[in-house]
């Protein structure tokens, strides 16, 4: 676990089973690399049935927002506010025939907490910088006081309760400053729950409505933090928690299928929770976008591996978070490796989205951040590159039409097509 100075709030465990590429998985994905070429050319001949996977396109796009009137609306205790539609958006456009998907990059956070390490604000300002938009995973505990923790009601646990430790009222504070200033950066707000429980009695054991009640509890943390915190001096969020977050990351990658049920009530649109995929693209999972986290060639393609920080971690420092010294620079070279990979892969291939997902952590001395600062910046500069976040993904997922996105499903990631055939 991270020192108490740096403000990190979770630590890292060798079982947490959705994170961690064991090795009877690694297994499992070596073999589906030597069939995976095979299997996607196969599924040229199955257009028909991939088109059922995929909901109608909407046009012109998602719902559109009621005209704004101009006035700030503050809602509730004053927690939070509507400012009209987030301006600086990606706008979503139907392609046309013939033309070459965009390469979408989509970099994830889970927690969302601006610790003293001040990780929120350096990747907030790296994507302003790169006029790139990532997706904040905001863990709602993270601004409730410890004192009032017994507010927290996790499911299966003890009130207030949580496999986290509670921020201080400092990290609170600029926690919602960075919050703010994503939101007005154009970045996406989602959720990462609350407690982060993993295995028994975690995400994979609960019901609908435990799982309905930690959504509802998330949504009261993030709407009442001005009567938590009793914090008189700062301005309401400039967003409406209800419309902006439209979907979010389980920890640990845990309790999917009863998620999926959970959340059909709540509007959302995606679902970054699957516990890793090809890179193939995107379809939909009981209704929303499936945005899983993806196997990238390790080790200059001996194996594949889930595109998360904590995946390289376990592989190269058996789960430890502080392995040898002497390791970290050919650890942290794997990792720059094995993203650009990956990124190459469908760069010049499929052109099917890129996932990342990370943590702000200093694991083995910080390598997993330098690795994701410099697939940033070779990445998010490249002609036809968009790194976006979920949801603009979702909203550019949903203006193409059935036929289009079910052929692009049957592209095999480092298979470059003739557009004409694919994008009609």
């Amino acid at each position: 676990m991270k020192s108490s100075s740096t403000g990190r709030r979770r630590k890292a465990r060798p079982t947490e089973g959705g994170r961690v590429t064991r090795p009877v998985v690694l297994a499992l994905a070596v073999l589906l690399v030597v069939v995976s070429t095979v299997t996607g050319y196969l599924l040229l001949s199955h257009e028909n049935d991939l088109a059922a996977a995929v909901s109608p396109a909407k046009d012109p796009g998602p719902s559109a927002e009621p005209e704004w009137d101009g006035r700030t609306k503050v809602l509730g205790d004053g927690s939070t506010s509507y400012t009209g539609p987030q301006e600086g958006t990606l706008k979503p456009v139907r392609l046309k025939p013939g033309e070459k998907p965009p390469q979408f990059v989509v970099f994830s956070w889970d927690g969302g907490l601006e610790g003293s390490d001040h990780l929120f604000s350096h990747y907030r300002e790296l994507a302003k910088q790169y006029d790139a938009h990532m997706t904040f995973f905001l863990t709602g505990i993270y601004l409730l006081p410890k004192a009032k923790k017994d507010l927290y009601h996790p499911p299966q646990h003890s009130p207030g309760a949580a496999a986290i430790d509670y921020a201080t009222d400092e990290h609170i504070r600029e926690t919602l400053e960075q919050l703010r200033a994503a939101y007005e950066d154009g970045n996406e707000i989602g959720t990462h729950f609350n407690g982060h429980f993993c295995g028994a009695k975690g995400g994979g054991d609960w019901s609908v409505q435990e799982w309905k009640s930690e959504i509802d509890q998330f949504y009261s943390f993030v709407e009442h933090w001005k009567t938590n915190t009793g914090y008189k001096d700062i301005d309401p969020l400039p967003f409406d928690f209800k419309k902006e977050v439209t979907g979010g990351r389980a920890p640990c990658l845990e309790g999917q299928k009863n998620l999926l049920k959970a959340i059909k009530g709540y509007g959302w649109r995606y679902d970054a929770s699957s516990a890793g995929d090809f890179q193939i693209w995107p379809a939909k999972k009981d209704g929303v976008w499936d945005f899983p986290l993806q196997m990238l060639p390790y080790e200059s393609g001996k194996y594949q591996g889930l595109s998360m920080d904590f995946n390289f971690l376990y592989n190269q420092s058996d789960g430890e978070t502080q392995g040898n010294p002497a390791e970290f620079p050919k650890w942290e070279q794997q990792t720059v490796d094995s993203y650009m990979a990956g990124f190459n892969r469908v760069y010049y291939g499929s052109r099917a989205p890129l996932f990342i997902g990370n943590h702000f952590e200093d694991w083995n001395g910080g390598i997993y951040m330098r690795s994701i600062d410099q697939v940033v910046k070779n990445v998010c500069t490249k002609k036809g590159v968009k790194c976006v976040s979920f949801k603009e993904l979702a909203d550019w997922m949903d203006v193409q039409t059935p036929q289009t996105l079910a052929r692009l499903r049957t592209l095999d990631p480092a298979q470059s097509p003739d557009w004409s055939s694919v994008v009609k």
